[in-house]
């Protein structure tokens, strides 16, 4: 036992590299931040975009769609980091990292928002317009705030999978948990670093997936 607490849960170093564990921390939670905000973002324009139904653009968003939920995210992150250069396009670490989550979480959600817009019953468009509403008018005020809570549950949970990518960063170099859990294990020799990022994670997201547990029960449909 006392081997595996020196191992694993070394005293001295875990508070030689707690600083760059919260720095890390830190980091994360920032990049997280970015990636869910961007790529809702995103996935909510391109998916009333696609409900226009305009041909051409529709065939560009669904090629963006489904290259991006089919490449791991990992890849996207190399390319963007290590290829775009060679072409003259040169973006930083956690630039690529954010771009890349950011854009496979839009994909996922473009797709979610698009189900919950035409899961609407047509008598809800049919009932706006006859009170004089317009398209634009019916999608604000009667359409997306249904098809908004449509999506919410399958929506949370891909939302906090994508997220907890971040750690595919540490590839590229962000100073994410991960990267300064490796760091602390190169520099001390001793597993204890891996053990405080272990334990930021938990941190990070248990109180996210709880959080997605209440969302989903508190939005969902009453039946």
């Amino acid at each position: 036992m006392n081997l595996f607490l020196d191992t694993f849960f070394n005293w001295t170093v875990m508070v030689q590299y707690l600083p760059a564990i919260v720095e890390g921390f830190l980091l994360t939670v920032s990049l997280a931040i970015l990636v869910v905000a961007a790529g809702l973002a995103v996935g909510l324009i391109l998916a009333l975009i696609r409900s226009l139904r305009v041909k051409l653009i529709n065939f560009f968003i669904i090629v963006f769609v489904d290259v991006m939920r089919a490449v791991p995210p990992l890849v996207i992150i190399i390319v963007l980091y290590f290829a775009l250069p060679t072409i003259g396009i040169k973006l930083s670490d956690f630039v690529s990292t954010w771009l890349a989550l950011a854009a496979v979480l839009a994909a996922f959600a473009e797709e979610f928002f698009l189900a919950g817009i035409l899961a609407v019953p047509k008598g809800q468009w049919e009932a706006a317009h006859s009170t004089g509403l317009g398209y634009a008018q019916t999608m604000r005020f009667v359409v997306l705030p249904q098809a908004v809570r449509l999506t919410i549950p399958p929506l949370t949970n891909r939302t906090i999978a994508i997220t907890k990518g971040t750690a595919l960063g540490s590839v590229v170099a962000v100073g994410e948990i991960l990267y300064q859990a490796q760091s602390g294990y190169s520099f001390s020799y001793n597993p204890s670093p891996l053990t405080l990022g272990a334990i930021a994670y938990l941190v990070l997201f248990v109180p996210v997936i709880y959080f997605g547990r209440w969302v989903e029960t508190r939005f969902a449909w009453k039946r």
